[in-house]
């Protein structure tokens, strides 16, 4: 006697194949996910967003012309209308730091950004061709890491004058080294990688190789590195303007504001307070969202959240 007869199987339609595969996250977004759901690293990011939306909207933020003198008002202590007090020429101390945060964001940024335009594709190339190129590379850059930041700052605004632009570019060339270095360390070590070897076996040129496979696996590293990178431009630059040879006065600026106070601690304490915070609390942020962003970007906790 015969069993029953099998039922077909009924295959799932194809829409509900499709919809049962997902196609894995970049590693980037990922890691900014991860970023995110850091505390730290959800402060951080929030501390430096609301600096720049102040450093962008400082005509509208604050209450008084930041180079504004109020005579009879010198070294006001805070209180109505100047929430922070005045300094010795009765400006509002509140409407400077609020202008300075321009400076210092504006000379983090290009510090950052040029620092990396040179010193990212100096240490692709050392590290992909080797030989006597990272040799010629690298010694350069050993050079110039033999001085202390500070000191090859002070050297370069020495010869090119003091100003928010020259310290800027000052920093970038300080910032230099330290990219080109982690690039070639990553690169180094991808260059030997099975997938650099078959893109090579399948005629890709140099170019190529080092743009579409090598760069993208330096950025997570990189990432880091900017953060860094962009809080110590900072303080360099406010330790240049102390000095004076950053920005100039009468345009506001944290370090500024610091070196002038030195002379009123004892009568106007909160001359030189309260731009110690504002400088304090970015370089906090900053700290913060580096340490997010190294520990989202480790490669071990994206393959396991992953």
């Amino acid at each position: 006697m015969a069993g029953p007869i099998p039922r077909p199987v009924e295959l799932a339609p194809a829409r509900a194949r499709a919809s049962s595969w997902q196609r894995p996250r970049h590693p980037l977004s990922l890691a900014l996910a991860l970023t995110l759901r850091n505390p730290m690293g959800l402060f951080g990011l929030g501390l430096l967003l609301l600096l720049i939306v102040v450093a962008l909207g400082a005509p509208m933020v604050a209450p008084f012309d930041p180079i504004e003198q109020h005579r009879g008002a010198e070294l006001v202590p805070p209180g109505a209308p100047y929430r922070l007090g005045t300094d010795e020429f009765g400006r509002d101390i509140l409407s400077r730091i609020i202008f300075g945060t321009r400076i210092s964001l504006l000379v983090g940024i290009v510090a950052v950004v040029v620092g990396a335009g040179v010193g990212v594709p100096s240490g692709l190339v050392a590290g992909y061709f080797g030989g006597w190129v990272d040799g010629v590379i690298m010694r350069l850059w050993d050079a110039l890491l033999a001085f202390p930041g500070i000191l090859t700052g002070i050297a370069v605004v020495a010869v090119l004058g003091p100003s928010a632009v020259n310290a800027a570019l000052a920093l970038a060339i300080v910032n230099m080294p330290e990219f080109s270095r982690l690039t070639r360390a990553v690169v180094l070590r991808e260059r030997e990688r099975d997938y650099v070897l078959a893109a090579r076996c399948l005629g890709g040129s140099d170019r190529r190789l080092i743009v579409r496979h090598l760069l993208p696996n330096c950025l997570a590293p990189l990432l880091v590195q900017l953060s860094l990178a962009m809080g110590f431009a900072v303080l360099l630059e406010a330790a240049l303007s102390f000095l004076g040879l950053g920005t100039q006065p009468p345009a506001p600026s944290w370090g500024g504001m610091l070196n002038d106070s030195r002379t009123y601690l004892r009568q106007a304490p909160w001359y030189g307070i309260f731009p110690g915070i504002a400088l304090a609390v970015m370089l906090v942020g900053l700290n913060y969202l580096s340490d997010a962003l190294r520990q989202a970007l480790d490669p071990r906790r994206i393959n396991v959240a992953g």
